[in-house]
């Protein structure tokens, strides 16, 4: 174990400034995985990180040391901060005090779709993309695929809101959409508020593509004529329409229940 005790000392700097910018971040191809569930999903399903970054507190906390046991026995990077270095850092208010850095994985597209996968255009906010992911994850859907204009998927608030469903998910980024639906081998279906098909009444016991927008304007209208089928989630009371993410957790979940009858 190293340990880092000025702000100074390169190595922080590099930490700092991946914790506060994407653009450091997507250059270099590398993000923070901070708190403990997200390390523990990550040595579970994808072994060492690059490093594992502590703080001194930490050290005394029984699942992080588990987690720097498990790393020091196979020779990994562990460095210890002091608290104030550590959360200049992390992004977490009230963590425990540990993060892995890490190498973030970048796929291109190769094949067609084939299997049951998520579309995603232009999905803006975070926490939502965080919560498809997670729930794509939780109903067996093992492709992801992300237009130029969807968050970020490798971000620290996209992260902590998936729980660690990235480690178990291929995602593709900036994705050409219109490319991959065109060459799909499986059933587009893209939700939007003002289809006339019921999610209910599609036969969901094959693989499907599924296709989400925008969280204020939807699925852009070119992918929207793409689509297979364009349905709709039917829904009681006063308001215009579900959240992205509890509209994709339905169709997920329908899916799965269709599947399972």
């Amino acid at each position: 174990m190293k340990t880092i005790t000025s702000r100074d000392n390169a190595q922080y700097k590099e930490l700092a400034k991946l914790a506060g910018s994407q653009q450091a971040r997507r250059k270099a191809g590398r993000t923070l995985l901070d708190g403990v569930h997200l390390c523990q999903a990550f040595l579970q399903l994808r072994g060492v990180p690059e490093q594992c970054v502590v703080s001194e507190s930490a050290l005394h906390n029984p699942e992080v040391m588990e987690i720097v046991g498990q790393l020091e026995s196979q020779r990994a990077h562990v460095l210890a901060l002091p608290d104030a270095l550590y959360n200049g850092v992390s992004q977490v208010e009230h963590g425990v005090g540990v993060m892995f850095l890490i190498e973030t994985p970048e796929r291109a597209v190769t094949a067609p779709v084939s299997v049951s996968a998520v579309l995603l255009d232009g999905v803006q906010d975070p926490g939502n993309v965080g919560s498809i992911l997670r729930s794509a994850a939780a109903a067996g859907i093992r492709q992801v695929y992300c237009s130029a204009g969807t968050a970020f998927c490798w971000s620290p608030k996209v992260l902590r809101a998936a729980m660690g469903a990235h480690f178990v998910l291929d995602i593709f980024e900036n994705v050409d959409l219109a490319g991959l639906v065109r060459a799909a081998k499986v059933p587009t279906l893209a939700t939007s508020g003002y289809a006339t098909q019921r999610l209910y009444d599609v036969d969901l016991r094959q693989p499907v593509a599924w296709l989400f927008g925008h969280e204020g304007q939807g699925v852009a209208d070119d992918l929207l004529s793409m689509a297979t089928h364009q349905v709709v989630i039917p829904h009681l009371g006063q308001v215009e329409s579900l959240n992205v993410a509890a509209c994709a957790a339905v169709c997920f979940f329908e899916q799965v229940r269709q599947n399972q009858t």
